[in-house]
């Protein structure tokens, strides 16, 4: 056994051992990221440093080793000002939005997302449910609102925004509003697929990937049919991790706001296995390196790795793979170990917990 001291206590530790093991079984808290128990350690996210007092060197504590004598500092003003640097530099390059446009101008705070989720797989009960348990009183807030959410719905900019209000209404039971002044396209199809060369026409192509091209929309909801195809246009502009963030959590706990410029490497890309019902959007990956540590050892099927080099080094399917190809066993799992809502599962899985 040798002998730390962490925050000026001393502590037995056993060689072999990090300082972030040792301060935990301890008691004391280390924020991390890139780090999973059981998982090779892969110092990158820099969340969990601490200093050492005698050589005033800072360190990852996830994966420096104890040795004794050590004298370990992992709450002063000057490690905090590291670590809340260290969420700020990832905060940079993740381009994600936790909540949707819609919801966010929401004067109700109507999860609209969700909403549409259900609508569009039939599941008119739990929508319902869902519309019932967000009112505040017994008259939905829709029917007076101007619409705020479809203002800023991001497929106005497509060719008009999803018939939010109405679908709300009609989830709620009642009769939905007319639309005496219908929105109309604002631009076609066409017109809008010949600008894809710009970086944010690309973008919202890859947010169409998640909708259909051949529906029919609907503004006017007047049965159950009209309802799903019109939520099927949803562009899904949320985070479906975005109650089960780590870093989101680190953010708001260190009182971070998000950075309005961000780091731009590449495109945002959305990555769809509707096989293995695995969503994979490269914007929101923070490059942790835990979906490829945990299938290191795999050989019985091609999984996800680091490709290109340096600022521009991305997690994403082999080069020799297709994506429809990869993670068909180790699906779950991968996504569990995801800090961020990078990985995720295309179709939510558990719906009746998330409308209770």
């Amino acid at each position: 056994m040798i002998s730390i001291r962490i925050n000026s206590r001393e502590i037995e530790a056993s060689e072999g051992e990090t300082i972030l093991e040792v301060a935990r079984r301890a008691g004391y808290h280390i924020p991390t990221l890139c780090h999973s128990d059981g998982i090779a350690h892969y110092t990158s996210c820099m969340v969990c440093m601490v200093r050492e007092k005698s050589s005033g060197k800072f360190m990852p504590s996830c994966s420096s080793p104890v040795m004794d004598k050590m004298d370990i500092d992992i709450e002063s003003d000057e490690v905090l000002q590291l670590r809340k640097k260290a969420v700020e530099l990832l905060l940079s390059e993740h381009r994600a939005d936790c909540e949707a446009p819609c919801r966010i101008v929401c004067p109700a705070g109507y999860n609209i997302p969700l909403m549409n989720r259900l609508l569009s797989g039939g599941d008119l009960e739990n929508a319902g449910k869902l519309s019932h348990n967000q009112l505040n009183t017994s008259e939905i807030w829709c029917f007076h609102c101007p619409g705020y959410c479809e203002n800023a719905c991001r497929r106005k900019k497509i060719d008009i925004p999803v018939s939010i209000k109405n679908l709300q209404i009609f989830a709620s039971g009642k009769n939905a509003v007319s639309d005496k002044d219908p929105v109309k396209p604002t631009k076609e199809k066409k017109k809008f697929m010949s600008l894809a060369g710009k970086l944010e026409e690309r973008e919202l192509l890859e947010w169409l990937k998640e909708t259909d091209a051949t529906l029919t929309r609907h503004r006017e909801i007047s049965s159950m049919p009209d309802a799903g195809e019109e939520a099927l246009s949803c562009m899904h502009c949320d985070c479906r991790a975005s109650e089960d963030c780590r870093l989101r959590e680190l953010g708001q706990e260190m009182e971070i706001k998000d950075p309005r410029g961000k780091i731009v490497n590449s495109p945002a890309e959305k990555k769809i296995n509707r096989e293995t019902n695995l969503i994979f959007e490269n914007a929101k990956c923070i490059k942790c390196g835990l979906c490829v540590r945990v299938c290191e050892d795999r050989t019985d099927e091609p999984v996800l790795c680091f490709i290109n080099r340096g600022f521009v080094s991305i997690i994403s399917e082999p080069l020799t793979e297709n994506f429809s190809d990869i993670l068909k066993i180790r699906t779950a799992e991968c996504i569990n170990i995801c800090p961020t809502g990078a990985l995720s599962w295309f179709k939510d899985n558990d719906v009746d917990e998330t409308v209770k």
